[in-house]
């Protein structure tokens, strides 16, 4: 394992270097020190060029030596994203340092070598800025302040991961910051949608607090909480997370990436933010999520169970129960037309508490009933699911197949497909 910094010898990637050499310092591995040439520039210039290369690179690698880092350094050749690509492969590295677009740049190096590197690489790119920041945490003078990038993602759980990895080096606090479309939010949630443009509800704000503060909890230290940022968006999510980072005074933004091409770029926070932030950037792959035998253990806190008053229904009710944890909550839900009465839903209500077993609320479990109302059942039962940041959905199936399944249909089929979260299927036992 090691960390690779690609260097072109300007005075921005003096600055990378110093800062991937802390890094490297601060890990206990090696740095590789990497110079790339363009392969027409090599055939046009032959040896005399590749001799200045390499001596540039020696006399780098030299003054990184003095400052106590353990520096190797290779010269390849080729098209320079591809060829970095390649190399850190070949040598399993964490980690990929290279200095930002300068400003100079068209489009401050949209499609250049940093661009395609953050679209290629399969381990955490830094995009290294204000490196002094670093060198405090380094010396262990204080901790690194991280703002992390939250949403409810793949490339969101590896850029938490990497924060959490890079904990193990030092102390380090983090912040939370959340950046939403209110009216998309709002309709996600199953929430009245906020009337004006970028206003948002106090139901709205409360459940998206919610839901970022169980995304980060992982990272929580001795039952501190993670403090989140939630701040409603108006245009690209990209430049009001950059402008949340600016304001917390981070030393880093870690975001994920789905390392998105062409025009999928233009909705990409990643893309736009390792372009536009003052501070580093770390753009973290969805790849690079941490998989097998070192992947942490889901935590199962919260669990959805819906039930239609059936046998079945109420057989999901117990093993939603069961899965959970003393001090997890149960929140069981029943779905109704719109047409229903007060009066019918407050009978519906007595009739979800008389199904909740004795020993649901042993051990400081809760269980919290909700009456939900819609023709689209498997669309409120999602939508629940996504305003309780359920860790499990668990409902009954009749496992109906052929034309029964096609004349009747199925809501378990129905909340498989449209939501993302596991689900647990209770069945009856064969007679």
């Amino acid at each position: 394992m090691s960390v690779v910094c690609a260097t072109n010898f300007s005075d921005s990637a003096q600055a990378a270097c110093d800062a991937a050499a802390l890094i490297a310092r601060k890990a206990g591995e090696p740095l590789w020190l990497v110079h790339v040439l363009p392969a027409d520039s090599a055939r046009a210039f032959g040896k005399p060029l590749m001799e200045a290369a390499e001596a540039a690179l020696n006399d780098e690698a030299k003054r990184l030596e003095k400052q106590g880092t353990q520096v190797q350094r290779t010269l390849l050749t080729g098209e320079p994203a591809s060829a970095i690509q390649e190399f850190a492969t070949k040598q399993a590295a964490r980690l990929v340092v290279t200095a930002a677009p300068s400003h100079e740049t068209p489009f401050l190096g949209l499609g250049g070598t940093v661009d395609r590197l953050a679209q290629s690489l399969e381990v955490p790119l830094l995009i290294a800025r204000d490196v002094q920041a670093l060198a405090p945490w380094v010396r262990g003078e204080r901790p690194l302040r991280v703002m992390l990038g939250v949403d409810r993602s793949l490339p969101c759980e590896a850029a938490r991961n990497w924060v959490k990895g890079l904990r193990r080096l030092g102390p380090v606090d983090v912040v939370g910051g959340r950046v939403f479309w209110a009216q998309e939010e709002a309709v996600r949630l199953g929430l009245e949608r906020p009337l004006g443009f970028g206003e948002v509800t106090p139901e709205l704000r409360q459940a998206l607090e919610k839901e970022a503060a169980a995304i980060v909890e992982p990272l929580a230290e001795s039952g501190n909480p993670v403090r989140v940022r939630v701040e409603v968006g108006m245009g690209r999510i990209a430049d009001h997370l950059v402008s949340l980072a600016a304001e917390e005074k981070v030393d880093l933004l870690v975001v994920g990436t789905n390392q998105r091409r062409a025009l999928g770029k233009l909705w990409s926070v990643s893309h736009h933010a390792l372009r536009l932030a003052k501070m580093s950037v770390v753009c973290v792959p969805a790849r690079a999520a941490v998989q097998g035998v070192e992947a942490d253990l889901p935590q199962v806190r919260t669990v959805l169970v819906t039930t239609d008053f059936s046998e079945l229904g109420d057989r999901a009710v117990a093993y939603a129960c069961s899965m959970t944890p003393p001090g997890g909550t149960v929140h069981l839900l029943h779905v109704t037309p719109p047409q229903t009465s007060p009066e019918q839903m407050n009978a519906l209500r007595l009739q979800l508490e008389q199904r909740v077993p004795r020993a649901a609320t042993q051990g400081g479990r809760k269980v919290e009933i909700e009456v939900g109302v819609g023709h689209d059942v498997a669309g409120v039962i999602t939508q629940a699911a996504e305003r309780y940041s359920a860790d499990v959905i668990c409902m009954a199936t009749h496992g109906r197949t052929g034309m029964m399944r096609a004349v009747m249909g199925s809501v378990a089929q129905e909340v498989m497909a449209r939501c993302d979260r596991p689900v647990l299927m209770v069945r009856a036992p064969r007679i």
